[in-house]
């Protein structure tokens, strides 16, 4: 047993290593082939020149990413966390429960070129939005709600039964125990599995590409303008050939940077608001 226990130890241990080491490899292989270009111009000026991102910066492309990301997560976020509230809380029926979780689990795998095709048919032919960011929005929050749903469900099936029944035993009613006692209590996780979330849709391309993302636009005033985004701006520049491929590497650091940077804080969070309830 103890040689099984080392064995684990051992596989775990080098399992960690080699997956900082392909993230670390990934980062300085893409900062060594783009940091050149990363500079304040580059941030915070639009793409111009003859050829789409041969000059400039990607400052529309981060506003767009943003305002895609943030509108997916609110239009994705709460509908998941009520559906999580309602399956460990107030769901009597296990058909019914089953009969959710099914329908989850396809969401979860549809794959996001046809989540992309779906949202141009209904979203933006259909009810006649357009191609803007409310239509590519609705399509990342489709996509992200189920990821959101199963990290918000395990954070509430994690609370300690004695919390919910105490509250219950005291006569609350059960809206005020969600509020009071459940919520606070997985506040951490909840924001978590959000921002993981968040991070999720700000990195998908297809269901952009065919319902809000452009190829130029300024930084979006409203959520029924197009916009630009990381993704779709990364790919344009990889495919406009060899004259373009620094800028691309820049930008594809720039969007990592921002996920990592978004990880890293959700971590700190989380880690707080464990030792903030604790203390409590």
């Amino acid at each position: 047993m103890r040689i099984r226990g080392l064995l684990a130890r051992i596989w775990a241990g080098l399992s960690i290593l080699l997956v900082l080491a392909v993230i670390l490899f990934l980062f300085v292989f893409i900062f060594l082939r783009g940091g050149s270009v990363i500079t304040w111009d580059f941030l915070s000026q639009p793409p111009s020149g003859a050829v789409l991102g041969e000059e400039g910066g990607i400052l529309p492309a981060i506003t767009g990413s943003l305002a895609f990301t943030l509108t997916a997560t609110v239009l994705g976020g709460l509908p998941a966390i009520a559906t999580a509230l309602y399956l460990v809380f107030f769901c009597k029926s296990r058909r019914l429960g089953s009969l959710i979780h099914t329908i989850l689990q396809c969401i979860s795998g549809i794959p996001s070129i046809v989540l992309g095709l779906f949202a141009y048919s209904f979203f933006v032919r259909d009810l006649n939005w357009g191609r803007c960011v409310l239509s590519a929005s609705m399509a990342l929050a489709i996509m992200i709600l189920p990821f959101i749903e199963i990290h918000a469900e395990k954070a509430f099936r994690e609370i300690p039964r004695g919390f919910v029944e105490s509250s219950q035993a005291l006569g609350c009613a059960p809206y005020y125990t969600v509020f009071h006692v459940v919520l606070p209590s997985c506040r951490g996780e909840l924001i978590s599995g959000i921002l993981l979330g968040a991070c999720y849709a700000m990195g998908a391309t297809a269901p952009m590409i065919f319902t809000g993302a452009v190829a130029f636009a300024t930084s979006p005033k409203s959520l029924m303008q197009p916009a630009m985004a990381l993704p779709l701006h990364l790919y344009l520049l990889i495919a406009q050939g060899t004259t373009s491929l620094d800028r691309a590497y820049g930008t594809a650091f720039v969007m990592m940077a921002l996920i990592l940077v978004s990880n890293l804080l959700v971590m700190i969070y989380t880690e707080r608001s464990h030792r903030r309830w604790i203390q409590r």
